[in-house]
């Protein structure tokens, strides 16, 4: 949130809490002391606006994506260096959905991220497998939250994004393609299989959760949107 070069952080996180966020969710979603709101993050944000936040960017994910097939939301891939989670994060989230298809656990699968500008970690993530799933939505957000690396820099190590083939990217779209990282599942295969195993137990969610069978253990490691 923009605001006046003195203004105080504490100060804005309380006026916005107590003014803005509290009066709108109170009838649907009431917050209280233990609600995490985010206010500026990564600290102070004076300049805004055409004056500071303009530029040239790429094609929107939509384009070099699913088309309209999947959600979406801002950014472009070209154009931005792997730190942005436009870039990483979209990869990132492509490798866990089709992960999970391949591993037979869905016949489709939405991966959402959301990040904080200033936080490393993510502050929401969700797999949705839109009524196709072989286990709960909830479980397979566990287990990929488990497994996949969802911090930027592990992100950029993992997908080797620092030497990438941009060049190659440049057309013909960024997934369905055999030779990047993020459509190559089964290099995770083992990371899966251990982060699987005690969510199969019996304890595990009061045991409500058959254990999968091996063949599909045999397939994945664990992205939005973005």
């Amino acid at each position: 949130m923009q605001h006046e070069a003195g203004k105080d952080l504490a100060v804005l996180e309380r006026e916005v809490r107590s003014l803005i966020v509290a009066p709108a969710c109170q009838t649907y979603l009431p917050i209280d002391e233990h609600t995490e709101i985010l206010v500026n993050p990564s600290g102070q944000f004076v300049e805004g606006g055409p004056r500071v936040d303009t530029g040239l960017t790429g094609r929107k994910l939509m384009v070099d994506t699913y088309g309209g097939l999947g959600s979406h939301g801002g950014g472009a891939f070209s154009g931005k260096d792997p730190s942005k989670v436009d870039r990483s994060a979209a990869y990132m989230a492509r490798l866990i959905a089709h992960m999970i298809v391949d591993a037979g656990l869905a016949a489709e699968c939405e991966v959402g991220i959301s990040y904080a500008i200033g936080k490393a970690d993510p502050v929401a993530f969700e797999v949705d497998t839109l009524g196709t799933g072989e286990y709960s939505d909830r479980i397979l957000t566990a287990a990929a939250r488990d497994v996949f690396v969802l911090r930027p820099a592990g992100i950029i190590d993992v997908l080797n994004l620092r030497t990438p083939r941009y060049r190659d990217l440049a057309v013909y779209g960024r997934v369905g393609r055999d030779w990047p990282r993020w459509e190559q599942t089964w290099r995770f295969e083992r990371d899966l299989r251990k982060a699987w195993s005690p969510m199969s137990s019996p304890g595990f969610c009061g045991g409500l959760f058959r254990p999968l069978p091996f063949v599909l253990l045999c397939v994945g490691f664990l992205l939005v949107v973005v």
